[in-house]
């Protein structure tokens, strides 16, 4: 089991540079982003898990080699309880929140299940997503992720002060 720093439950900056951390691992790609992310008990601040873009295989159902930072989130907890990823609002603390570099994903070039979606689908064990960055324009243009979070009962919250630094490592391997 992954050991993770202590972070008050109210430091938000200090999630969200937990997060970019995490991002950095991320391979740099022409074709994707550089996100990170981690899913955090609100109520102790305890880090529940971590994860980056492409950080684990790409044999998974669901996303064939382009799992997103959220997903890997996810996946690492079903893993650690043996649920099935639909099945982790069973057993995550009830004031679970997501601390992502980049708003999560409305739709997939892929094709792949959207981050939107999986939040979603775990019907409000997530309740607040902190987020970095809005998505660039750079492969979907106009992402309505957050209006779609904020219809289903879920809370988008910008954490401010490190966007300069997000965008620069989200944008890793892209051209200037």
């Amino acid at each position: 089991m992954e050991t993770y720093p202590s972070i008050a439950p109210s430091d938000h900056k200090a999630f969200m540079e937990y997060a970019l951390e995490a991002a950095r691992l991320s391979p740099p790609q022409a074709d994707k982003f550089c996100v990170g992310a981690c899913l955090v008990d609100a109520e102790t601040g305890q880090i529940l898990s971590t994860g980056y873009s492409l950080e684990l295989p790409g044999d998974r159902p669901d996303d064939p080699g382009r799992t997103h930072a959220e997903h890997c989130c996810f996946i690492k907890i079903a893993d650690q309880y043996g649920v099935a990823e639909e099945r982790i609002g069973d057993v995550l603390p009830p004031n679970t929140v997501l601390y992502t570099t980049m708003e999560p994903c409305n739709s997939r070039l892929s094709g792949n299940k959207a981050c939107f979606d999986r939040i979603i689908g775990l019907d409000c064990a997530i309740k607040i997503v902190y987020v970095g960055i809005q998505e660039p324009d750079t492969f979907i243009a106009a992402n309505s992720g957050r209006s779609r979070l904020e219809k289903a009962g879920v809370q988008m919250v910008f954490v401010e002060g490190l966007q300069d630094r997000i965008l620069e490592v989200s944008m890793a391997g892209h051209e200037k």
